[in-house]
């Protein structure tokens, strides 16, 4: 195939990301065929091999009592350990006479997986003082939630049999939830689908916006093979797949439409279409390099927690922001080569349309803001912190089954065992004390006479060893109740060290206080990091700082949002708590997200500084031609994001919203308000690096070639007089 480039992007001195656009402009039809064949070849794999997702239930963390119980029960009692459902039977009439427990029981154990069926015992807590309910246990092969779904659909069905005239037979456990929680119900193709129409509506071609729409699904299509894959040599939890879903649609259109903007910019300031995707990837190219790196440190930060649960999600997620980007360097020029010249002509006929420049609006509101700096910065910042401030009250833990929808076999039987045996029934502790029969006896009768115990709800000592023995508990609060927690801690204050104090809410406390605990470091070496990366790129201190602070503020005020609503219940929320790893995964996510469109606004405005040494002027100029793009990107993640709002899962309701709300607040507040507002009040400064710094700080371009070196040492402001128009 013959060379389409122009010598001049063939030159010795051309950069890579110039070749890289020549390369996949020159084999166009090989760079295509080979995503073709990439994403066609992990998936049939990915279905041949099958997937080894695990079922998202570890919550284990090393050196915690929870942990400890759990790994002392596997050696001495491994019955104690594995998967189970509770049937949940109720009649007002007096549960006993009014169903046939024998007919049930032999029905349940007919089906595949079943190991045993436990009867109702009162002497174990199984049956309502009023005699009304009766739980029966029905043992399963494997670990929690295991099973096939086929097994939790068979007993749900089984159950629900037995149900007739007063007697309603309902089922719970963590399987039937993952049953019943089901998929999205197209939550993902309202996403695709808004986003296709803010696109149109952007570049008035069905043709031009389909182009980062494709790359996104080429990416997140390859993506989900990958992982797939990936799941048999480390632990990837299920959830997993939705979050990629989400990250991977928002962040693939989100770079494919960076790099396209750039490139169309490109053809209405008059270069072919060669030269404007060689631009564009040596300019936007360079910003979505940079901002996928962002995001993937971030991500990867989450392993300074040194929890084995988040890992596998963690380089999952990685994954899909890597492939993104290489799609989005290497497909979309393709597509563009291809395309480009139905392309070219819509754009020229659609700007011979509207004569007036594109950018003309933001520059007018650039000067607007550049003229009352300190007004957009002090009630912007004031209505960020208003809305981070609940954030410092956010409740971390797990959502149960009585967060699931009504109507829901879990939710009715989570509210039956609640309404009958007390809310603290769906969250027993577990506790084990190893010595001897006096020990184990002084264990429970300091929980019997407990107040935050009900009396009548603990086991007597079980003995599952010469030396070990089990109790079970109830609060009288429930799983997600904060009392619940601290009951956790003070019992294990009272009991010492000869007992342990677990269970699956125990360890969900575990889990919680470590993330809180460990939060702040995480915080501390993303932002640090990418402080570093910034300061490296724009050669300045300022701009990183000030870019860590804003990003910090936007996040919080999401957190805040995130809180009011699914915590507090404020609109549509239904009040609990909000999931224990939500504030490290939104944070990684955005943060390097804002990462994004800090790269992209800044990389403008310092091309024009660069070229003009006008401070002010590389404000207006940055924001006029990127002001647009950054606004449409963000409409488009937040449709997709907000579309995550209509999966019946809670945690990928809280995680669509407010990553939507997070970039909602850094397009609209941070970048068109207090950037521009920052940027003005710091003039020349703003591009200032120390010179031992400058030094000793390596150099990344993400501008492309700077047209004149960029100056060293401070800069003294330029005065900005109010009333010449160009310098406000």
């Amino acid at each position: 195939m013959p060379d389409l480039s122009p010598p001049e992007t063939r030159r010795p001195d051309s950069s890579r990301m110039e070749r890289l656009a020549g390369f996949a402009q020159r084999r166009r039809w090989t760079a295509l065929v080979a995503w073709v064949m990439l994403l066609v070849a992990v998936t049939i794999t990915a279905r041949a091999v099958g997937d080894g997702y695990g079922n998202g239930s570890d919550v284990s963390l090393s050196g915690t009592q929870s942990q400890q119980l759990a790994d002392l029960l596997e050696q001495r009692s491994p019955e104690q350990t594995g998967d189970s459902v509770t049937v949940v039977m109720h009649d007002e009439r007096g549960w006993a006479t009014s169903g046939d427990l024998e007919a049930l029981t032999r029905d349940l154990k007919a089906i595949d997986q079943v190991e045993a069926v436990t009867p109702p015992d009162p002497r174990q807590g199984t049956v309502s003082a009023d005699g009304t309910l009766a739980l029966v246990e029905v043992s399963l092969a494997g670990e929690q939630g295991a099973a096939p779904a086929a097994t939790y659909e068979q007993l749900i069905a089984t159950a629900r049999a037995h149900t007739s005239g007063d007697l309603q037979v309902e089922v719970a456990g963590k399987g039937i939830r993952k049953v019943e929680r089901g998929g999205g119900g197209g939550a993902e193709g309202a996403g695709l689908l808004a986003a296709l129409v803010v696109l149109i509506f952007m570049f008035g071609s069905l043709l031009a916006a389909s182009l980062p729409l494709i790359t996104a699904l080429f990416a997140v299509g390859t993506t989900m093979g990958l992982v797939a894959l990936l799941s048999h040599a480390i632990d990837i939890p299920d959830y997993t797949t939705s979050l990629l879903v989400l990250v991977g649609l928002g962040v693939g259109i989100d770079y494919a439409l960076l790099v396209f903007s750039r490139y169309r910019s490109e053809l209405l300031h008059g270069a072919g279409r060669v030269q404007a995707t060689s631009r564009a990837l040596d300019t936007a190219g360079r910003s979505v390099l940079f901002a996928g790196a962002s995001v993937i440190l971030a991500l990867l930060g989450m392993f300074t927690l040194g929890i084995p649960a988040f890992e596998g999600m963690v380089a999952a997620v990685a994954l899909t922001v890597l492939v993104t980007m290489v799609a989005s360097l290497t497909l979309l020029p393709a597509l563009l080569s291809l395309f480009g010249k139905r392309i070219e002509k819509r754009v020229q006929k659609q700007a011979a349309k509207s004569p007036r420049s594109p950018g003309e609006r933001w520059r007018r509101w650039a000067r607007f803001v550049q003229r009352r700096p300190w007004p957009a910065l002090i009630v912007s910042v004031i209505a960020l912190g208003a809305l981070a401030a609940p954030a410092l009250d956010m409740h971390l833990g797990f959502n149960d089954a009585g967060n699931d929808a009504e109507g829901t076999t879990s939710r009715a039987a989570y509210d039956l065992i609640s309404n009958k045996l007390g809310a603290g029934a769906n969250g027993p502790l577990v506790i084990v004390t190893e010595g001897s029969p006096a020990q184990a006896d002084d264990s429970y009768r300091h929980l019997v006479s407990h107040p935050g115990i009900v009396a009548d709800r603990v086991s007597p000592p079980i003995r599952l060893d010469d030396d070990v023995f089990l109790i079970r508990a109830q609060p009288t609060t429930g799983p997600q109740d904060e009392a619940t927690a601290d009951l956790v801690i003070g019992l294990r204050e009272d009991l010492g060290d000869s007992s342990l104090v677990g269970g699956i809410t125990a360890a969900q406390v575990d889990y919680s206080n470590a993330i809180s605990d460990r939060f702040p470091l995480f915080v501390l070496v993303v932002v640090g990091l990418s402080g570093l990366l910034l300061m490296s790129v724009f050669r300045s201190v300022l701009i990183a700082v000030k870019a860590a602070l804003l990003n910090v503020l936007s996040i919080g005020a999401a957190l805040g949002a995130m809180k009011l609503v699914y915590q507090d219940g404020v609109l549509w929320g239904v009040p609990g708590p909000i999931e224990a790893f939500m504030p490290v995964f939104i944070f990684a996510i955005v943060f390097g997200l804002s990462m994004d469109y800090e790269v992209f606004l800044l990389s403008r405005m310092r091309e024009e500084w660069l070229r003009t040494g006008d401070a002010q002027l590389a404000i207006r100029e940055g924001l006029a031609h990127t002001g647009g793009v950054i606004t449409a990107a963000a409409a488009i993640m937040f449709v997709v994001f907000g579309s995550f709002a209509l999966f019946p899962d809670r945690m990928l309701q809280q995680t669509g919203f407010a990553m939507a709300v997070a970039v909602l607040l850094d397009a609209v507040v941070i970048r068109c308000l207090v950037v521009p507002a920052v940027m003005r009040l710091l003039g020349a400064r703003a591009w200032w690096l120390p010179r031992r710094l400058d030094r000793w700080t390596p150099r990344v371009h993400v501008e492309g070639r700077p047209e004149r070196p960029s100056p060293s040492g401070p800069i003294r402001p330029e005065p900005v007089p109010a009333t010449t128009p160009d310098r406000t």
